[in-house]
């Protein structure tokens, strides 16, 4: 049925083209502002959701047309570059307070013709390889609202669930009708693949608009690409919006657009929610499909809608979950989804009866730094919200820990060869890398006395060692499937790229030349400390969540607030690192992020002055922890859960949001003048 409404609005999108009445370069961008004049009373664009758009669509009060007019306008008015940039996008830059702008939109779903007339440089152009762009069986965002309309018209019907759903989507994704680059400033010879992704398409096909690509890390890694420049956050636009889907997070923040879809392989979901105080899902990987995807990792990535409210991104997850034959890890999920829609499982306002255990691994202030006391203080408080919601908080108390116990107990026999080589003064080996003794009766009495169990590793710690290959031979399936005439391997990208030169390695501005020289050093593909690790990890933890009856798990999103552009990074204490928690949740548990609050300080890393004399040519430079700084900043609360159990995990989310409401506009990017 999908499919058919597709085929329908692009058939609708390509006559009206062909006829001469599509929306016309006039119609696009008449004087004054189409959609504020058209949009009657009761409809406000600010903070508006799905169901507040489509209540005003069925009412009569506002067209799939003037809304995407309306984001454009503001897009028109904060997308601009957000530092100071002299010698241009690859070059150094400076940091802009109150800049008013985000870059946080890479190119805009519009013909020439209505691109230029709405004033957007070419640099925003769908395409840069087909500057013409007059293919009918590619209608842009203008031409797609104005079939949408006409549909309505016609039927009083909408076309799908997401029926003038306006989004943008990580530039990651490939789109058929916009270029698909990760950021990168690559000379395809077709900037655009053949195909969209699975994720466009199921949008599509629902009933989104697609509006725009968001910029974001290159590669999706830091804080700028080298095609789009760096990208700020709307609440203090000298920091970062979160990195790798950091303009999907702030695109979503600053309502340029509705929702957007973004990417982690780490945190790059959650992190970039939690920066721009918008809601974040990471669902179970084998839940969604990547695609078509230019991918950062092989087992790790998933796919994830960011938008303002918990009810608008279940809304999403309701159209992009389900197998797809194209991506074999969504196998895992063939028959696991709801007997009900998602969002059905939205609705109950109260928590009794859920029990959900507190990460205090996460939350101990005696393990970290002064830079993650005040996220905690603010996860404390959305504790006690849960407590008043009804829910079993299961809490170790300040310095516990939730699953240590459970950790000790399983840890060694799940790692395996992963664990003992941790320990080598436990488990010595010979000259030749062989065991110098018999392990086997030590590991039985770790298992038989916990208590043996060696200082150090909690589930904050346990990781993976290094993959080879994975990055290499992911990005080369990718390109020989997309086919493209020039760039053909991941050493063609390497050879025939711009790249930034304002690089600082222990921030967000890092080398990706060299990231990708890096991948490409790789000559084989060995995946098995990956699979290792994320059979170790769910082992333990869903042991852990199952001995104390837990149906989620709770902490900060990340304890570190938004940092500067281009600072240090805040080094990795005791498994804590710069961005947010992930172990989990890149070993295939699902994570939401909800709006927490906000910090009154923070503690901004930075670098120390360094005399000419005291280092060499290789040293690193050192730097401090500054503070306190007075910042207004958001902070997320995470809630995860086993695979598969999104319902669950979308029910506490919802509760939560619903009786805390810390979802704030950014002040900054207020509603234009002539806005409704």
């Amino acid at each position: 049925m999908r499919d058919r409404l597709h085929r329908s609005l692009l058939a609708f999108a390509c006559s009206a083209l062909l006829a001469g009445i599509a929306v016309s370069t006039a119609e696009a961008a008449p004087a004054g502002n189409p959609g504020a004049k058209a949009a009657k009373s009761g409809f406000h664009l600010q903070e508006a959701t799905i169901a507040d758009v489509q209540q005003a669509i069925k009412a009569h009060r506002i067209t799939s047309t003037q809304l995407v007019h309306l984001y454009l306008d503001r897009i028109h008015a904060y997308n601009g570059q957000c530092v100071k940039a002299p010698q241009g996008i690859l070059g150094p830059v400076e940091t802009i307070p109150h800049a008013g702008q985000l870059n946080a939109l890479l190119t805009l779903n519009l013909r020439p013709a209505a691109r230029k007339a709405l004033g957007f440089d070419e640099r925003k152009a769908r395409s840069l390889t087909d500057p013409a762009d007059a293919d009918a069986a590619m209608p842009d965002a203008l031409e797609v609202a104005a079939a949408q309309d006409r549909y309505f018209a016609r039927t009083g019907k909408l076309v799908g669930p997401l029926h003038g759903v306006v989004v943008s989507i990580k530039d990651q994704y490939d789109t058929y009708d916009m270029r698909s680059t990760s950021g990168a400033d690559a000379a395809y010879a077709n900037d655009r693949p053949p195909h969209d992704s699975a994720v466009a398409k199921r949008l599509r096909d629902a009933g989104a608009i697609v509006l725009a690509k968001a910029n974001m890390g290159e590669y999706a890694g830091g804080d700028r690409s080298s095609f789009g420049g760096p990208l700020c956050n709307p609440y203090d636009t000298e920091r970062s919006p979160g990195r790798s889907s950091g303009g999907s997070g702030s695109s979503v923040a600053a309502n340029l657009v509705m929702c957007s879809i973004g990417e982690e392989s780490g945190p790059s979901v959650r992190n970039p929610s939690k920066n721009n105080n918008v809601v974040g899902l990471a669902p179970t990987q084998e839940l969604v499909s990547r695609a078509g995807m230019i991918p950062a990792s092989f087992m790790n990535d998933r796919v994830g809608p960011i938008c303002r409210s918990v009810t608008d991104v279940v809304r999403i997850l309701d159209v992009i979950a389900g197998y797809d034959p194209r991506d074999p890890l969504t196998a895992f999920g063939d028959g696991r989804k709801p007997p009900k829609p998602y969002l059905s499982y939205t609705q109950g306002a109260s928590l009794k009866g859920v029990r959900i255990g507190v990460m205090r691994e996460y939350m101990n202030k005696e393990l970290f730094t002064k830079a993650d006391e005040q996220s905690i203080d603010i996860v404390e408080r959305g504790i006690d919200d849960l407590r008043k919601l009804g829910a079993t908080v299961i809490d170790p108390g300040p310095g516990g820990a939730l699953f240590q116990d459970c950790v000790r107990k399983y840890a060694a026999p799940a790692e395996s060869a992963m664990f003992v080589k941790q320990f080598p003064k436990l488990f010595p080996v010979d000259a030749a890398g062989k065991p110098a003794g018999d392990y086997i009766p030590q590991l039985v009495d770790l298992w038989a006395d916990p208590s043996q169990f060696p200082d150090g590793p909690s589930i904050r710690e346990l990781a993976p060692e290094r993959t080879t290959g994975e990055g290499r031979y992911a990005l080369d399936v990718y390109l020989r499937e997309r086919g493209d005439a020039d760039i053909k391997s991941t050493a063609d990208l390497i050879g025939k790229s711009n790249f930034y030169t304002d690089i600082h390695e222990d921030s967000g501005f890092s080398d990706k030349k060299k990231g990708l020289e890096n991948k490409y050093a790789d000559k084989t593909l060995d995946l098995s400390n990956r699979l290792q690790m994320r059979f170790a990890l769910q082992q333990v933890t869903l042991q852990c969540m199952a001995m104390q009856n837990l149906d989620a798990v709770t902490y900060p999103t990340g304890n570190i607030p938004a940092p500067k552009l281009g600072a240090p990074t805040e080094p990795t204490v005791n498994g804590r690192s710069a961005l947010a928690w992930t172990l989990l949740g890149a070993n295939g548990f699902p994570a939401i992020t909800v709006p927490a609050g906000f910090t009154t300080e923070v503690y901004d890393r930075v670098r120390d002055a360094q005399p000419a004399d005291a280092a060499g040519p290789k040293a690193k430079p050192t730097a401090s922890l500054v503070g306190p700084v007075a910042a207004r900043l958001p902070v997320g609360i995470d809630f995860l859960g086993r695979p598969f159990d999104e319902p669950k995990l979308l029910h506490i989310a919802a509760a939560y949001e619903a009786a805390t409401r810390h979802r704030e506009a950014p002040r900054d990017f207020a509603p234009l003048p002539s806005e409704p």
